[in-house]
């Protein structure tokens, strides 16, 4: 199976686009509501939560886990990758991926101007994660960050027609823009923020294309499976979706829902 982790269901928006374009694979998707948001949080809780995040969904069966989460793509994999995987793991059966490096990979295609915006976490703006990646690919490219503290903890409240909502990212779009106004495309460095794509869309110029991680990390997915068979053969192929959260309510199930765009069925699991 093929493991998602997130500490809450944004990660479910880059699921569905996975499993759109590879249908025919098991997915586990775990994500952390009893403790989510993790963007505000140390570097070294985040690493810790999202390696108790990882160990459940390789102990559930999962092969390959996708870190469908911006903050613990910077906050964790790479010590995930160089300290939990040998440790625990020393045959090399088990894999990690994070989201930024193929987002980061890609983004040069969407703009001209060689300006990039980013909304993202405070743990995902402090680390740096995405402007070191950019420059590596495309070095011409200027990166400006926006951190956006407020808005998973408002989304993940249910609040996402919200006028507080609203306010929000328009306080934080115009920060970003406050500081180039030749951004021309702005990369949604929370998979929390796709929910809410399309409120962002209104506060953007006309010209600025809106980067959603989804699409890309569901075709770098795919390429990743071909190049490396021996991870690929050893992943059920019968089509089955399991979905487990920390946190079992009734506001959980209806984000749940709202995430994904159909109505889970959801398990506890503990942390």
């Amino acid at each position: 199976m093929i493991g998602f982790f997130d500490s809450g269901f944004g990660g479910l928006t880059v699921l569905k686009e996975v499993v759109k374009l590879l249908p025919q694979y098991s997915y586990l998707y775990l994500g952390d509501n009893a403790r989510t948001p993790y963007g505000n949080r140390s570097q070294e809780v985040i690493y810790q939560f999202t390696t108790e995040g990882v160990g459940e969904l390789f102990k559930r069966g999962a092969k390959l886990v996708i870190l469908a989460c911006n903050t613990s793509s910077s906050g964790a994999l790479r010590r995930i990758q160089q300290e939990f995987l040998p440790r625990v793991y020393p045959e090399r059966s088990r894999r990690v991926l994070g989201i930024i490096i193929p987002t980061a990979e890609k983004i040069e295609k969407f703009t001209s101007t060689k300006e990039v915006g980013i909304l993202a976490t405070e743990a995902t703006v402090n680390s740096l994660a995405y402007p070191k990646e950019i420059r590596k690919v495309s070095p011409e490219i200027r990166i400006y960050q926006q951190a956006c503290p407020l808005l998973v903890p408002v989304i993940e409240a249910g609040e996402i027609e919200s006028l507080k909502l609203e306010q929000l990212i328009g306080i934080y779009v115009d920060n970003l823009f406050s500081q180039s106004s030749k951004i021309d495309a702005v990369i949604l460095g929370c998979t929390h923020y796709a929910i809410i794509e399309g409120e962002i869309k209104k506060h953007l110029p006309q010209n600025v294309k809106l980067v959603s991680q989804g699409p890309i990390i569901a075709q770098r997915l795919k390429d990743y499976l071909r190049r490396h068979p021996e991870i690929e053969n050893r992943i059920s192929k019968n089509s089955e979706r399991l979905f487990f959260t920390t946190e079992n309510s009734k506001r959980v199930r209806a984000l749940s829902g709202l995430f994904y765009g159909e109505p889970l069925e959801l398990e506890i699991a503990s942390l």
